[in-house]
């Protein structure tokens, strides 16, 4: 009667040669922690791997549509057209009695000079700041027709370009008008003015920054290394 007691371990399994119940083996597989050891409660205390936290993800600004992109630059487009017009009327139309008056001007600056000295204020102000408006509209247009025409500095080189063409077809081609680099410096200051002021907001509503500029980028990388 004890012998057949003693034989029976748990659920009624007969018990092995050495005393233990006689199970699957898992609750002395289960019962070693990290290292062999069973911690005192008797729940198995298993060693989680040393992950990090993932990084958190850098928000990407979306802007508009691709179909609102287009439009934009094709409204930018027809505002540039109609603005090359203006200025076509504006600069390369002759002037046949003002043939005694022109004269070439190569030195920066002379030109500013010669209109800051006269003495009619009102003439003064309307060859300054007709010169300086008339490069606005580049500074508000170019960086809504691409992203890749934003920016400060090329906003400045192609008003430059566009405007030295210009003043190449005036002094050679055009009866009374001449060459002048004071206009090409005064064009480009006006259209930097409105890009300062209104195209750069423009530009990244319709035309957003979709990754970091380069300084981020090596930032990130060197915290990230």
């Amino acid at each position: 009667m004890f012998g057949r007691r003693a034989s029976k371990g748990r659920g009624g399994a007969p018990a092995g040669e050495d005393g233990s119940d006689g199970g699957d083996g898992r609750d002395g597989g289960d019962a070693r922690g990290a290292g062999g050891v069973a911690p005192a409660g008797g729940s198995p205390e298993r060693k989680q791997p040393d992950t990090a936290a993932p990084r958190a993800a850098v928000p990407v600004r979306r802007g508009p549509g691709r179909s609102v992109r287009a439009l934009v630059a094709l409204t930018a487009l027809a505002g540039m057209v109609a603005f090359a017009v203006v200025l076509a009327r504006l600069t390369l139309e002759a002037s046949p009695a003002s043939v005694p008056l022109t004269h070439s001007n190569l030195t920066p600056g002379r030109s500013i000079e010669a209109y800051l000295g006269r003495p009619a204020f009102v003439d003064t102000v309307k060859q300054l700041g007709g010169n300086i408006l008339l490069g606005v509209p580049f500074g508000i247009l170019l960086p809504l027709l691409s992203r890749k025409a934003r920016g400060f500095l090329r906003v400045a080189l192609l008003t430059a370009a566009t405007m030295l063409l210009v003043e190449l077809v005036q002094g050679a081609l055009v009866t009374g008008r001449a060459f002048d680099i004071d206009d090409v410096l005064l064009n480009t200051t006006g259209a930097l003015l409105g890009y300062v002021t209104v195209g750069r907001r423009l530009g990244r509503a319709v035309h957003p920054r979709t990754r970091p500029r380069w300084w981020q980028r090596r930032r990130r990388a060197r915290t990230s290394a």
